[in-house]
């Protein structure tokens, strides 16, 4: 066999074998969500999109739920790759008793497209701003901030101190850090290096095998197979760009000039003791650095804890909302 058609083989093998590969996966993802027993369905829980221009233009998609208590208005501010829909079972259990609103960042979900020189944290507590002022410009705020929502709103309180107190009443941060990731995120060390030497075939080499990486770094050892895969399902449909425009945010994270500031308003610091992203100890110091603030720690829970202790997180939630009454 000459060596033309021994290459051509060869790459024939392979693209079949991935082709082959991408249907198992597919088959695989589609009997996980027959097996979730969802009462109602992930990602169908919506309200009518509202368009909000961000201050360099970029469209964000935003949803406002509203209730009979039109006070204090709870903003969910979701992470990286993920969408609104990580607010899904808090979404469920408080609709209809406090208006809500939800926003996905630049670049993700339904929002648009930001340049990578646009994809930074003070862009992102910027549109947080624009947002608010948007869909609830009076009355007191509870922000809620999961990941990388947590890291906007720590930098929204370095940007607007004199909002945390009078208007931002309560602060909920989960699975967060205000800094020294690259020191102690194994995930984050685990996946930097890959984003480094992409290259096109990322967005389709990523579905391969997903949902055990998403299980591996995301979540913790308990995890349920349904939040494991609703995970997986959701940041699969965060194109790889917002991979590669995000990361090097985490690379020379300080946010830690805006935490004295939340003190002012009530907070709450809520980690996972096997986030394996924001490893505990980034909870434990903010606890420690906001005057004030309360440290739930969620035992071998990951990074996913809206989904993995979603009652918890939302008891939590209820209590801020009660407390600031």
């Amino acid at each position: 066999m000459s060596r033309t058609a021994k290459v051509a083989t060869t790459a024939g093998a392979f693209v079949a074998a991935g082709v082959v590969a991408t249907l198992l996966n597919g088959r695989q993802r589609h009997q996980r969500r027959l097996r979730r027993g969802e009462d109602v369905e992930f990602g169908s829980v919506h309200s009518d999109p509202v368009q909000v221009t961000a201050s360099d233009g970029v469209l964000l998609n935003v949803e406002v739920d509203e209730a009979e208590r039109k006070t204090p208005t709870v903003v969910f501010v979701h992470g990286w790759v993920e969408s609104i829909d990580v607010w899904h079972y808090q979404r469920l259990a408080l609709r209809g008793k406090v208006r809500m609103v939800f926003a996905d960042l630049r670049s993700h979900g339904e929002s648009g497209r930001s340049h990578h020189v646009n994809s930074s944290i003070p862009h992102l507590a910027d549109d947080l701003r624009t947002v608010i002022n948007a869909v609830a410009p009076r009355g007191p705020i509870v922000l809620v901030g999961h990941s990388m929502g947590g890291m906007a709103i720590m930098e929204l309180a370095a940007a607007e101190p004199k909002q945390f107190g009078r208007r931002v009443k309560g602060v909920v941060l989960i699975s967060t850090s205000s800094g020294k990731l690259m020191r102690s995120s194994p995930a984050l060390r685990y996946l930097i290096p890959l984003l480094r030497v992409t290259s096109p075939v990322l967005d389709w080499g990523r579905t391969f095998n997903s949902y055990s990486v998403v299980r591996r770094w995301g979540l913790g050892p308990h995890a349920q197979e349904r939040h494991v895969d609703m995970t997986n399902e959701m940041i699969l449909k965060s194109p790889t760009h917002v991979l590669m425009d995000f990361y090097p945010v985490f690379v020379s994270l300080d946010l830690t000039s805006g935490l004295h500031v939340m003190g002012k308003a009530k907070t709450v610091v809520i980690g996972g003791t096997a986030d394996l992203v924001t490893p505990f100890k980034h909870s434990r110091r903010l606890a420690e650095a906001i005057p004030g603030a309360k440290l739930v720690a969620l035992e071998d829970v990951g990074h996913m804890a809206p989904f993995e202790e979603h009652q918890k997180v939302t008891k939590v939630i209820e209590e801020v909302l009660e407390d600031i009454a």
